[in-house]
């Protein structure tokens, strides 16, 4: 989840070039080719680890250019010394291994490498696994035996250091790390019967993927399973793979249907009887997102959901007995978030805690706030039960909590946009972290005192740098993209700005214009307006995002004006009820709010051509897209709805009856929130471009479409790409064909330049 900034960013003007011109020859010039590619990509760091408070670790290129050594750092000094050297990753007759990952023991003896990765779904967490002597006593290692190549996910120390847990086939086992003799702590894993990790919608979701925990003292592991038997598979079509098409089945319950069966059992490293914790409810009618072992290991903190997901319960279950007792509960008239940054304080006496509700007073508004609660109230004496943190703001993000050192950080907001980071509890209260515009983000140290600070801006390439906290002071440069910087500099530009409409009874909406160089007001231009409007995610950020953002700079080089709005709903800095807005309301309010901005902002600036208007999105946003040209027939000329979700009922159940319900209990939500519904009404000129291989948003889904608007008599155009998934980025010239066709149906339909 990400916030805003609505901060100026002014460019100099420079001549408007006509759009027949082309890239060819002339570094200030895009086409399709250079949007899709990789020449403007940021030079990146890391991923780097930090050690402790002084020093991180990270992956570079060894002398030989090919082989990633594991290296060192003195943070401030920069001073450098290479703790896994090419030489350490060779394997006698085979290639040197590949460091994709990696964990240090815990006594920092020996090193877990993850390497000949798979993509499972969005990640690639699959693969083989080495285990390095740091000392060079012995040569690496392969974990797993006689277990299927390339089988192994997740795997992580014991706490000791003396084994590796990790999952194959659906299977949890435990390896001794010198010995490899290896010990199988659940059987039937299969593709329906899954230990230690997840299913698809769990971990598209829930953002779920490693499912199992070590015990504080390594004497057990508990572990998710889910029993997917009965969950509907939806197959995907491959055309491509041979003459014959072949079919992929993918587990994917739709809203309504059945879900896994899940729940959360703890077993003895050594192997043994399972303890099943003792959740409420139906197991497949609720759900168990997160689950952590309390440290003195003999209970577990699970987060329980019923289906709705209207309620949220910290249940602490016994792990001898599997009891459960209910710790801390928050409900909402909408939906409760599931919470990431859950931490123990006082050696588990309280934990920290960020909510919407928990800490709110009565009278003020609902910012999300953070604070601690107490764990165990039986036979005690407890005055406070809930102790807040923050208040009079919107924390949006937790880069940092250690209360015991009185340090939090977080990215908060009390107006709208986000102020960077935030320190409670230590003397500072905003802006303290450098430079108040753009976007930052920080990999903050163990003992709080540095941090790696990435910040861009809305035009600007990332700077990545190690920072002192609480000041904010650079202490030193590690990423400055000079070279991206004098490339990006010589492409043609005009102004940028962000804006706000304000809708009436306190609802203001923020939004960013990038203008065609050499624009003139007194013409009439085309606008293209990009759209999301879901809760996932925002569009209006003050960040530099390199993939859309170059596209829509290419736009206005054409002739066009390009413009967003993040209407209600979108994960702003705005409170609870900004947030929740659309609850059983997807697509209406967010129309409503988009319908009444753009009429506002017609009214405001003459040279916005109504009649060469366009909107487009991706995913929720295709879906955005297909609400405004359907519900608001009159308002754009034309529209480009890539990978749309049109039935929601086709889409998953933990995501869609969040925000909808349960079609089963509120058919009519689902036939109102739906843009399918209302195909008949299009007017407008309208692109629809999907991937067939998309099992996120199933291309049933346009394909549906298509058929309601041949159905309805409507014209349009439809462009599909095979064997592409959710992104559509597979293959090669994938990007730059989808940018040009976009660029092409715009210009037929709503054609560029000043009238």
């Amino acid at each position: 989840m990400r916030a805003m900034v609505t901060v100026p960013c002014r460019l100099a003007f420079v001549p408007f070039l006509l759009a027949a011109l082309t890239a060819q020859g002339d570094p200030s010039l895009l086409d399709a080719k250079r949007v899709g590619g990789g020449e403007f990509a940021a030079a990146r760091f890391g991923p780097a680890r930090w050690l402790d408070g002084a020093h991180y670790a990270t992956l570079e290129p060894g002398a030989d250019g090919a082989t990633l050594e594991l290296v060192r750092y003195d943070a401030v000094t920069g001073a450098r010394s290479v703790l896994v050297g090419a030489a350490r990753l060779a394997r006698a007759g085979k290639q040197a291994i590949v460091v994709e990952d990696y964990a240090f023991a815990p006594d920092g003896a020996r090193l877990l490498v993850f390497t000949e990765s798979e993509r499972v779904w969005r990640q690639n967490t699959r693969g083989e696994y080495y285990v390095l002597a740091l000392d060079g006593s012995r040569p690496p290692a392969r974990l797993g035996g006689d277990l299927s190549k390339g089988s192994l996910q997740f795997a992580k120390w014991s706490p000791d250091g003396s084994r590796v847990a990790y999952v194959s086939g659906n299977d949890l086992w435990v390896e001794n790390a010198v010995t490899g003799a290896r010990t199988r702590l659940t059987d039937q894993g299969s593709r329906t019967r899954i230990h230690g990790t997840f299913d698809w919608v769990y971990e598209e979701e829930f953002d779920c993927r490693d499912g199992f925990r070590w015990s504080p003292d390594g004497s057990a592991i508990a572990f998710w399973q889910l029993d997917c038997s009965g969950v509907g598979e939806f197959l995907m079509i491959d055309n491509l793979a041979d003459r014959y098409a072949r079919t992929l089945p993918v587990q994917y319950p739709k809203a309504g249907t059945t879900n896994s069966a899940c729940r959360v059992g703890v077993v003895s490293a050594k192997g043994g009887a399972i303890t099943w914790m003792q959740t409420p409810g139906d197991p497949r009618e609720t759900y168990l997102p997160r689950m952590a072992w309390h440290p003195q290991g003999k209970e577990l903190m699970v987060q329980w959901l019923p289906r709705a997901q209207n309620e949220l319960r910290v249940l602490a279950c016994d792990v001898a007995t599997g009891a459960a007792r209910v710790v801390h509960e928050e409900k909402d008239e909408a939906y409760v978030d599931v919470r990431d940054d859950f931490a123990w304080c006082d050696g588990g006496e309280r934990f920290f805690w960020t909510s919407d509700t928990a800490f709110a007073q009565p009278g003020q508004k609902r910012w999300r706030q953070a604070g601690t609660i107490v764990w165990d109230t039986r036979g005690k004496q407890v005055l406070v039960t809930h102790l807040p943190l923050t208040a009079g703001f919107d924390v949006i993000e937790v880069a940092h909590v250690d209360l015991a050192r009185e340090q939090l950080y977080v990215a908060a907001s009390d107006h709208g946009a986000r102020k960077g980071l935030r320190g409670v509890g230590i003397g500072a209260t905003e802006g303290f972290n450098g430079p108040a515009d753009g976007w930052h983000e920080h990999q903050v140290s163990p003992d709080g005192s540095l941090a790696i600070r990435t910040r861009s801006s809305f035009d600007v390439p990332p700077t990545i740098e190690v920072v002192r906290l609480p000041s904010g002071e650079v202490a030193r440069t590690l990423v400055d993209n000079q070279a991206l910087r004098a490339r990006y500099a010589a492409v043609q530009k005009g102004r940028n700005e962000f804006f706000t409409v304000d809708l009436g009874g306190g609802v203001v909406l923020d939004g960013w214009a990038m203008y065609p160089a050499g624009f003139d007001p007194q013409k009439q231009w085309p606008t293209l307006f990009h759209v999301y409007g879901e809760p996932w995610s925002q569009t209006v950020k003050d960040t530099w995002s390199l993939g859309h953002h170059l596209f829509h700079r290419w736009l206005t080089q054409r002739g066009y004006l390009v413009m967003s709005l993040d209407a209600r709903g979108t994960p702003a800095p705005k409170g609870r009820d900004w947030r929740k807005a659309l609850y059983q309301q997807l697509g209406v309010v967010s129309t409503a709010d988009w319908q009444t901005a753009v009429t506002k902002l017609r009214a405001q600036h003459a040279w916005m051509d109504p009649s060469r208007q366009a909107v487009w999105g991706w995913s929720g946003g295709g879906a955005m897209t297909l609400n405004l040209l359907f519900r608001c027939p009159d308002l754009f000329a034309a529209g480009m709805s890539v990978a749309p979700v049109t039935d929601i009922a086709l889409y998953d159940t933990i995501y869609q009856e969040r925000y909808c319900g349960d079609p089963r209990r509120v058919p009519e939500v689902y036939r109102e929130c739906s843009p399918i519904t209302h195909a008949s009404n299009l007017q407008a000129s309208l692109l629809l471009v999907h991937g067939t291989a998309d099992d996120n948003v199933h291309y049933q889904n346009s394909e549906r479409l298509v058929d309601a608007l041949v159905r309805h008599g409507k014209r349009f155009e439809f462009l599909a790409y095979p064997n592409r998934s959710h992104s559509i980025h597979e293959g090669a010239g994938t990007r730059a064909h989808l940018y040009d066709a976009l660029a092409d149906f715009l210009q037929r339909r709503v054609p560029a330049g000043p009238r």
